[in-house]
């Protein structure tokens, strides 16, 4: 008999629950963007995929820089930079250092390029 005495809200009120589950159903409703080809949507993901020596190194394959170079720059050898170039495309979409660069501009994971 007491439990069924307790005035209406004071403690759970059915409104709440149901309250918080349309706001948490309201967002994947909004987003249109599911719907997108898989490799526009991995690749809108992909900066938080890139290690930040993967983001070093695409920093500077967009600036034109070589393998080689590259290597020398973070005191790795060669190979580990193609390895890091190959993860970089594969977790970009894209199948070229040019491709790489353009997206890395394009999603301001690096500077802008230096115009002389």
């Amino acid at each position: 008999g007491a439990a069924h005495e307790v005035p209406p809200g004071s403690r759970s009120a059915p409104e709440a629950p149901s309250g918080s589950r349309s706001a948490h159903q309201a967002p994947p409703g909004s987003r249109s963007g599911h719907q997108a080809p898989p490799g526009r949507g991995a690749a809108h993901e992909a900066p938080a995929a890139l290690t930040e020596r993967e983001l070093d190194v695409l920093g500077l394959v967009a600036s034109g820089r070589t393998n080689r170079e590259i290597g020398a720059a973070l005191h790795i050898s060669e190979h580990t930079v193609a390895r890091h170039v190959g993860n970089i495309f594969t977790k970009l979409g894209v199948a070229s250092r040019t491709a790489a660069s353009a997206y890395a501009y394009e999603h301001g994971l690096v500077g802008k390029p230096q115009r002389k």
